[in-house]
């Protein structure tokens, strides 16, 4: 008994970053336009990771382009900007968008 309660103590603790992330995009309107594993008008969060293996300026030109916005990476529809979105908040969302696998 007690070996399964430290076990899904264990799993809850890993998995509570993620989906503390993911509460964090669904409250900044982000999967209005995105999903994690397929393309709604911006690109699946899945793909995003992909095209940014290795790319160690990755995280901070993502984060940059959630508050400012961007366009022709992904195709014509251009990612508007996000005011409501701090830098921490941006910096955190990335890193959890570049985790996906």
């Amino acid at each position: 008994m007690k070996r399964a309660l430290l076990i899904m103590a264990a799993v809850a603790a890993i998995s509570a970053p993620a989906m503390a992330d993911e509460a964090l995009a669904k409250s900044k309107n982000c999967m209005a336009c995105h999903a994690v594993d397929k393309k709604l008008v911006g690109p699946a969060y899945k793909d995003v990771a992909k095209k940014y293996a290795g790319n160690a300026k990755a995280a901070d030109m993502l984060a940059e382009k959630v508050v400012k916005g961007g366009s022709g990476v992904w195709g014509a529809i251009p990612m508007p900007a996000n005011p409501q979105v701090s830098a921490a908040e941006a910096k955190k969302l990335v890193a959890w968008v570049l985790s996906q696998k």
